[in-house]
Parts: structure tokens; C-alpha cells; sequence
């Protein structure tokens, strides 16, 4: 079935963005689309957002003459879902990109977004052009890699607030209180939804597989996947290149837009 109507919205001012609804099986997947003739771009949000968190993404990426898609996964922002089809996020872009005729695009992803970002790299190759992960730690289920996460977090960590596990509280106040507000309309009313599965068994044997050119980011202050992570990661990815940003922690697409932007936008042009 194709994606439905889109109504037109500005963003920034500037940015003409639409906006609508693609069923897919047990789903409306709610998503946001730049349209025209660039070479699309596909931005897959954290577990702490939705398709709203990329407001310093769209318009950057739109100047530099691409195509956005931002849609929000299953338990996030406006998508709505039938809770008997546990569909991945992996299998939902898919059916989001053959609906919208798009053959192959880069991904970028975020956090929780990294492990769907990953997981269609893995389970659909021929679909991506290049991989960007930001700030995650992948969905690997090593049980050393596993245990390592837990020794690395203070038990409680998640409980604690989401600015003070990922975000950058004392440099931007005004953005923090941003974030923070996007944060709390990122899940529809009622109990949340429980995660997607993923189609694959991430491994760090798995990641070696990936052939599509991989851009990996970091904050030198991200508590979730700090630098050493990164380097695990890179490892594994053939050819892959690093980023850590300085003065950032688990959100840098927000923290320090300039240069995450600057750093994506390179490496996508190279590709």
C-alpha cells in the first residue's frame, strides 16, 4: 500500500518538510520526508526521541542538496501500532523505503537508532550506500562485550534522569531543556511499549561482515559508549572511520550539531 498524503511543514523557518503515514503490516509508521531529487539520507532516532530530535540535522542536510527521511520507530513518537505484529525496525525502513521507490540510501543512527541502523546493514546490504553510528553500543550480544557494559555503569544508572545519563547539562541549559522536552513527547500516552526485536544476533564476528563504508562517532563524555567502545567496534568494521567529539556526551547530533553535521556531510560526500 502505498505511503499516505503528506501535509507540508516548515522547519526552521526555512526547511520545507512532509509529513505523514506509511502502513506497514501492524503499523502506521508516522514520518517525515524532505522529498525532491538528492540522494536520500535515512535518520533513525535514539530511545530517548523521535523524528523531532533531528531539527539540527534536516536543514543542514537539505542545504547540502539530500534527501531526508526521518520516521519514528514502533513505541516512539506518532507512529501507531498493533501490539500483535512485532515487526523490526529493520523490516519497517524496508517497507518505508520500497513504498517510497527508494532503492538505496545512507543511514544514520543514534544510540538505540545505531542498533537499527546496524541491524539493516546487516540484513539488507544491497539497500545501503553508507553506515554512520553515533553514540551506541550496537545491540552486540557478546556475553563479555555485555558484561563489560554492566561493569561500566553504576547499578541504578538507568534509572537515572535521561538529561543526566545523556545530555550536556551545564554547557547548553537552554538546549538541555529542549531535549529534555522532546524527551518527554517521545512516547505515546499509556504503558511503553516494549522494544523492537532485531532480525539479527548482533555479534562483533557479525559486524565483520559489513561491507557498506562505516562512519563511527563518539562523545569524549558519553557514559553509555565511551571511546573504548568505539574502538571495539572499529576493530570489526573493515574500513571504518572514527569520530570522538570533544565535550559531548551520548547525544552528540545535539550537543555539538556543528560538528556532527561538519563530519557526516564529509564523509557522505566522499562516498
Amino acid at each position: 500500500m502505498p505511503a499516505s498524503a503528506l501535509a507540508a511543514v516548515m522547519l526552521s523557518g526555512q526547511t520545507a518538510v512532509q509529513e505523514g503515514y506509511a502502513r506497514v503490516p501492524g503499523a502506521r509508521i508516522f514520518y517525515r520526508d524532505t522529498g525532491g531529487n538528492g540522494v536520500p539520507v535515512v535518520l533513525l532516532h535514539a530511545a530517548t526521541g523521535s523524528s523531532r530530535v533531528w531539527d539540527y540535522q534536516i536543514p543542514a542536510f537539505t542545504a547540502a542538496g539530500y534527501r531526508i527521511i526521518a520516521f519514528d520507530r514502533r513505541g516512539w513518537g506518532r507512529t501507531e501500532t498493533d501490539s500483535t505484529n512485532p515487526s523490526t525496525a529493520a523490516d519497517d525502513l524496508l517497507a518505508l523505503l520500497d513504498q517510497l521507490h527508494l532503492d538505496r540510501v545512507h543511514i544514520v543512527g543514534t544510540a538505540a537508532g545505531g542498533f537499527a541502523a546496524l541491524d539493516f546493514t546487516l540484513s539488507y546490504p544491497q539497500r545501503v550506500r553508507t553506515l554512520v553510528v553515533a553514540n551506541s553500543i550496537g545491540g552486540v550480544q557478546d556475553p563479555d562485550y555485555l558484561e563489560m557494559t554492566r561493569r561500566i555503569r553504576p547499578p541504578g544508572f538507568e534509572k537515572l534522569p535521561p538529561e543526566f545519563r545523556e545530555s550536556y547539562r551545564a554547557a547548553n541549559p537552554e538546549g538541555t531543556e529542549r531535549w529534555v522536552a522532546l524527551e518527554k513527547i517521545s512516547r505515546p500516552p499509556g504503558p511503553a511499549a516494549p522494544a523492537q526485536p532485531l532480525r539479527n544476533h548482533i555479534t562483533f564476528a557479525l559486524l565483520e561482515s559489513i561491507q557498506a563504508p562505516t562512519l563511527l562517532i563518539t562523545g569524549d563524555a558519553d557514559l553509555y559508549a565511551p571511546p573504548p567502545i568505539l574502538k571495539l567496534f572499529a576493530a570489526r568494521i573493515k574500513g571504518s572511520e572514527t569520530l570522538v567529539i570533544p565535550e559531548a556526551g551520548h547525544s552528540a547530533y545535539w550537543e555539538k550539531p556543528d560538528v556532527f553535521n561538519r563530519a557526516v556531510l564529509k564523509f557522505l560526500t566522499a562516498h
